[in-house]
């Protein structure tokens, strides 16, 4: 079966690109463009057709042919460069439809069969669709850096040690009247101690990878009436939360994703924390609190005008938060003092906001800083490490003298999860989560 989609996005537009692949590819090429000879690796000029009642559809396109394997998916593939109107997007795929054995591919299935011809290896496929969905530099670069094979790389070649060092093992068992040199073994010994290390290593990230693709969460907390919402309206850009006169006004946590200097990142205006008799209030209170321990950063907006601050938010103030002194523009204001990063600002005159951002771009840069050259993107790429180390663990705390069977086993369960992240592979579920979040013609 031969499929196709539009690879670019919806008219209009200047140019509309159309994939197909599949064994019948240059059949249908050759049928929508009158084409006796279609040049590989070139660009053809040409005119599309409809080949039920030959109207031209596009009287001025370009047809890029690539003949399998060399090509992005492996198979025979093409590209239709089209004018970008609703119209001749919609005549194109209309006349795809009714060609033989031609269908309207799936999301993600491009890289899919990719992904099925070795094209790329599982890794490389998630990185694909997290550069497709990057909205952030951090993002983009993370997923570039990604795509190039610089994780595959390091996880083929932590592989390849498990696995010439389970050979080594293997043949201990098999020629057990042949003595195996004592310093063969110790170095499997050294070798698989320095992977438990390096995995370690990985492991121990503060989930830096992780918060870059979906975004580091920041919290605004405070008192009632401080400030959080508009600061919340102001940093957004829109009207996210409603801002009103009137005390304990946000009940719930709002949160609204933002791109702020680069960084991906999820804030989240909080419920004022006050003494409250109103149960619905003290719920709010609670998320809010609770929001500010799962933070990565918390903003604590703190009117500069009172007199006293509340000792639960006294309590959430640390080296680790931005201290927000709002409405440094009444006449009087207290000018606390915190041991935290302190920002003195008006959010009503836009005063200073700039320097916040600054700051929260500051604080995100330290706390998360990484030495590591690979960085955990995924949860399932965690789990199947910690597995992996799991069963390192487990073969270093075998005495090889009698449990050798054991141990030998033990590293080819390690080798298979290290092999599981980077497609080595034969579960249909996993493939299925992969691709379902790729747009069409990808």
């Amino acid at each position: 079966m031969n499929i196709y989609a539009l690879s670019s996005g919806r008219g209009p537009s200047g140019i509309a690109i159309v994939r197909i692949s599949g064994k019948d590819t240059l059949k249908v090429c050759k049928n929508l463009t009158k084409l006796t000879e279609i040049k590989s690796n070139e660009v053809n000029y040409c005119q599309f057709y409809d080949p039920k009642n030959n109207n031209i559809i596009d009287p001025e396109a370009l047809l890029l042919w690539f003949p399998g394997p060399n090509s992005y998916t492996g198979d025979d593939l093409a590209e239709f460069q089209v004018h970008g109107s609703n119209a001749v997007i919609n005549a194109l795929l209309k006349a795809l439809s009714e060609q033989d054995n031609c269908r309207l591919a799936e999301p993600g299935e491009f890289t899919k069969v990719a992904f099925q011809n070795d094209k790329i290896d599982l890794l490389k496929a998630e990185s694909i669709g997290d550069l497709i969905h990057a909205e952030t530099e951090l993002q983009r670069d993370q997923a570039a850096k990604l795509v190039q094979g610089n994780a595959s790389n390091y996880y083929n070649d932590l592989r390849e040690k498990l696995i010439k060092s389970l050979s080594y093992i293997e043949a201990k068992i098999d020629f057990a009247e042949d003595d195996l040199p004592e310093k063969v073994l110790k170095e499997v010994q050294n070798s698989i101690k320095e992977i438990h290390k390096d995995i370690h290593k990985i492991i121990e990230d503060n989930k830096i990878g992780e918060k870059i693709r979906d975004g580091f969460r920041v919290s605004i907390i405070g008192e009632v009436n401080a400030g959080k919402s508009s600061l919340m309206n102001l940093i957004a850009k829109r009207d996210v939360a409603i801002v009103s006169d009137e005390a304990g006004t946000t009940r719930d946590v709002i949160e609204s994703y933002l791109n702020i200097d680069g960084y991906p990142v999820i804030l989240a205006d909080t419920a004022g924390i006050r003494d409250a008799k109103n149960e619905v209030e003290k719920k709010g209170i609670s998320l809010a609190v609770g929001k500010s321990k799962e933070a990565d950063l918390n903003i604590v907006v703190i009117d500069n005008s009172s007199k006293s601050i509340n000792n639960e938010i006294k309590k959430i103030i640390s080296k680790d938060t931005i201290v927000l002194l709002n409405k440094s523009d009444v006449q009087n204001k207290q000018n606390h003092k915190f041991d935290a990063d302190t920002v003195l600002a008006s959010v009503k005159e836009n005063k200073n906001i700039d320097s916040l951002i600054k700051k929260i771009k500051e604080k995100l840069s330290k706390k998360f800083t990484s030495n590591n050259t690979v960085l955990i993107t995924r949860e399932r790429h965690r789990v199947k490490l910690n597995q992996c180390l799991k069963e390192i663990d487990n073969f270093l705390k075998k005495d090889q003298n009698k449990d050798l069977e054991l141990a030998a086993e033990d590293l080819r369960m390690a080798t298979r999860h290290l092999g599981n992240i980077v497609g080595k592979v034969d579960v249909e579920e996993i493939l299925g989560s992969i691709f379902k979040d790729f747009c069409i013609g990808k």
